[in-house]
């Protein structure tokens, strides 16, 4: 999938757990920016080993750090695309956020925004399934991982059914999921935010 794609279905993705949380938890207007941002950071960060990565774009003189850091990773669909990966990412994102909380004295909540920044991650991994490279959840082992199991059932990533079909469909319904929830949504800017 492209970086558009996969920031809309992380996006999508926070949406939804928003939505059937049982409870939605009071934060700052910092904190809420934080965890959009940081949804976003994270349906990106797994293709930090791709030199044209959106995620690499959306930093100042993030092309030529990538230049330098990409080789390490690789290839692209390795380590940051498996469970090990997304594992150690989470726990070296945790233990940043952790010291950054400690550092940073603002009304911000570090967990909601580790939260969405794993939401995020999680998402690309699992909208990259239906892709024709497929997912190597069992990295180091050189298997990839599919929906569908057959290769030829599934999709190049940007063409023709992510850009009219994939993306258009999640769009349609985080709206449609804003406008069925509204007044959760409503609720929650209303007297959950300080």
């Amino acid at each position: 999938m492209v970086g558009r794609t996969h920031d809309l279905a992380a996006f999508t993705a926070l949406i939804i757990i928003f939505i059937f949380l049982p409870s939605v938890p009071e934060m700052s207007i910092l904190t809420l920016i934080l965890v959009i941002g940081s949804n976003f950071i994270g349906g990106l960060f797994p293709d930090i080993d791709q030199q044209t990565s959106d995620f690499w774009d959306n930093f100042r003189l993030g092309p030529q750090i990538a230049k330098i850091l990409v080789p390490a990773f690789g290839g692209h669909r390795n380590f940051s695309h498996s469970i090990i990966g997304t594992g150690l990412i989470g726990y070296g994102s945790y233990a940043l956020l952790g010291y950054l909380s400690k550092v940073i004295l603002l009304d911000i909540d570090f967990l909601l925004v580790w939260y969405s920044f794993m939401i995020g991650l999680i998402s690309h991994i699992f909208m990259d399934l239906p892709t024709k490279a497929g997912v190597p959840l069992l990295w180091p082992l050189k298997w990839t991982f599919g929906i569908p199991p057959i290769k030829s059932l599934r999709i190049t990533s940007g063409k023709f059914i992510e850009k009219f079909i994939i993306f258009p469909t999640l769009l349609i319904l985080t709206l449609y999921l804003v406008y069925e929830y509204q007044d959760k949504f409503l609720y929650f800017f209303n007297n959950n935010l300080r």
